[in-house]
């Protein structure tokens, strides 16, 4: 999975919602031994303190676990993944629904979109 990492936004937070992304979609399975802080750095093109910031913040919201002398691990509570994964799919409703509330749409609109999104999604 490449590193998509945009100028309009902070580095530090692109960091923490790519690595929960592949955290999420099993790149990093659950349990698996992390690469070192200045191999992720090094793979994304970002400063090795700034990848240690966002790898600190990861492990404060428990997706990351460090040991002592053997490097980092993703966390095997899979309930705590799910969580976070529910946690960050609420915001990106939540962004969304306000993007769509500012262009003016109502919300039996919105839903009638999403709707017919999905059902052409199936095919």
């Amino acid at each position: 999975m490449p590193w998509e990492l945009k100028s309009d936004r902070p580095i530090y937070t692109q960091l923490i919602e790519q690595i929960e992304l592949m955290i999420f979609s099993g790149v990093y399975p659950l349990g698996s031994k992390l690469p070192s802080v200045r191999d992720m750095a090094q793979e994304a093109a970002v400063n090795p303190n700034t990848m240690q910031k966002a790898l600190v913040k990861l492990e404060e919201d428990g997706l990351i676990i460090t040991h002592r002398t053997s490097g980092r691990s993703i966390t095997e509570d899979a309930r705590m993944v799910e969580m976070a994964k529910t946690k960050l799919a609420q915001e990106q409703i939540s962004e969304f629904l306000e993007k769509m509330q500012l262009m003016g749409f109502e919300q039996k609109e919105i839903l009638t979109i999403i709707d017919n999104m999905v059902k052409g999604m199936k095919k």
